[in-house]
């Protein structure tokens, strides 16, 4: 396909912040937002990117989207999901937190908690939370991942299966409509693999531009996991499954705030 001018600067600015949206490019260039949905149909219809609502996203192929990127996408999204996540999570635990923007949202919101015991390995989520006296954050060796700070490789692996805890925080890159998780990177795939094992109560956070994304390693499938927290999800096929699998989804969009976390909470065991 022969882009414009416009288009290719679409082009650019998607791939460095991961996304773009109508009124934002409309703004930008000074045309319609009519105009900017044919360049965004263009641009889709020749895959170099996909659709969402009210814009579109770099698709994801064999590499993910820059961290910086990532952290600015869905961000109140990931905000809410934290929260969520954390109302969940009881005092008084031990915890898995695995890689991802999502996770590290997560943690975020834990930082009112008392006495857990934090295992991650996720430089990120250590740093956030290490100078919290009534958290203990354990990090796992092995291989540090320069672009997010993820602590990938076999060594990890190891240190991971060394625990068994109450509860593993996971996200993923991709969901696939029949279910599957995907990510990346195979080696941090391994040790989200490991966690998923060695947890009583897995909760995958993710949203909903997950489910416009692909990878091509597979962690495992949905119906692995307990509680499944999102903003929203958009896929029957995955409703179905959480349904017949008996796995909880919560949407934060149609929660009820903090209320809705604890009543879910109350559930959990």
């Amino acid at each position: 396909m022969l882009l414009s001018s416009r288009q290719s600067e679409i082009m650019s600015i998607a791939k460095e912040h991961g996304r773009v949206l109508v009124d934002d490019l409309s703004a930008r260039f000074g045309v319609t937002p009519q105009t900017i949905r044919k360049d965004l149909n263009d641009l889709c219809d020749s895959r170099a990117l996909t659709r969402i609502h009210g814009g579109a996203v770099f698709p994801s192929g064999n590499e993910n989207v820059k961290y910086d990127a990532r952290r600015s996408m869905a961000a109140t999204e990931k905000q809410a999901i934290g929260r969520m996540a954390a109302a969940i999570i009881p005092d008084n635990s031990s915890l898995f937190i695995n890689i991802g923007t999502t996770t590290e949202a997560v943690g975020e919101a834990l930082v009112d908690h008392k006495d857990l015991m934090v295992i991650t390995n996720n430089i990120n989520v250590a740093n956030r939370l290490r100078v919290y006296p009534f958290i203990e954050v354990v990090i796992a060796g092995g291989v540090v991942r320069g672009s997010d700070g993820g602590i990938v490789g076999e060594a990890a692996v190891d240190f991971i299966r060394q625990f068994k805890v109450d509860f593993a925080v996971i996200g993923v890159s991709a969901i696939d409509e029949d279910g599957a998780l995907l990510d990346f990177d195979y080696r941090e795939v391994k040790v989200a693999q490991a966690i998923i094992a060695n947890a009583r109560h897995v909760i995958l956070v993710s949203d909903a531009s997950k489910f416009e994304r692909t990878a091509p390693v597979r962690i495992g499938h949905i119906s692995q996991v307990h509680t499944f927290i999102t903003d929203h999800c958009p896929v029957p096929s995955i409703r179905q499954i959480c349904a017949e699998r008996d796995v909880r989804l919560i949407e934060t969009n149609v929660q009820n705030g903090d209320e809705g976390a604890k009543a879910v909470s109350k559930n959990i065991f």
